[in-house]
């Protein structure tokens, strides 16, 4: 049995995982949800005080069930969340980190610099015009690039929440570690991400992690969770 602390992208909402979470559950493992904190003034810090009181509220759960540890602790972030979760792993026990389709920071860099400097724009645009979108077509939709492989049902279940988007903090605070923890250290990428695609993400995982971190194919797009969960849970138990 492990624990898998699984920590949402920009929406900053729990709902994420909701396909994911039965699905560990029922192959016999703990797992922990948060929604993070969406006042104005939150930043990659608060971010992670918050992901990390999860990680110890999780600890401590199993402690008092007189389990060992509770297992393997896992820490599972998606997209916007490449950015907070690997401080966590500084500031507590952590015995993996999965990045599923996620940002990977440069220290000093900023997640509002990150587009710019990773070529995420043209490497989007690049993969729309590959696929035969050219025109307004090609242009960013959330429908388009997030939903296009979610089923409708989840799609709509979404959109009808209300969503205030992630605080203008988390991309205004420098990247504030020295070098990526040392942990142990996975990347899925999900082979149809439009809005990250995978030869894109490829290059950024090289050149920011180096030949260690190998990018593991999952099917599926950005928002993998809700659209093959599945595929990602065996992904996330190999």
């Amino acid at each position: 049995m492990a624990t898998y602390v699984l920590v949402p992208g920009a929406d900053g909402a729990a709902w994420y995982w909701h396909r994911v979470v039965p699905l560990l559950k029922a192959r016999g493992h703990d797992v922990v949800t948060l929604d993070l904190p969406g006042a104005p003034d939150s930043d990659l810090d608060t971010f992670a005080d918050a992901i990390t009181a999860a990680v110890s509220g999780a600890a401590g759960a199993a402690g008092a069930a007189g389990a060992v540890a509770a297992g393997p602790l896992t820490l599972v972030a998606q997209s916007l969340g490449g950015f907070s979760a690997p401080l966590v792993c500084v500031r507590r026990s952590v015995d993996r980190l999965v990045l599923v389709n996620a940002m990977v920071p440069r220290p000093g860099e900023t997640a509002g610099d990150w587009w710019d400097n990773t070529g995420q724009a043209v490497a989007r645009a690049a993969y729309a015009a590959a696929s035969g979108r050219t025109g307004p077509a090609a242009e960013f939709d959330v429908r388009t690039d997030f939903f296009h492989d979610v089923p409708d049902e989840i799609a709509e279940e979404a959109f009808a929440a209300p969503s205030a988007g992630p605080p203008a903090g988390i991309f205004a605070q420098p990247w504030p570690l020295e070098r990526w923890p040392d942990v142990p250290t996975r990347f899925l990428q999900g082979r149809d991400d439009r809005f990250f695609p995978l030869s894109f993400q490829q290059r950024v995982v090289r050149e920011r992690l180096g030949a260690g971190v190998r990018v593991e194919e999952v099917p599926g797009g950005h928002l993998v969770a809700l659209s093959r969960p599945a595929e990602l849970v065996s992904a996330l138990l190999r």
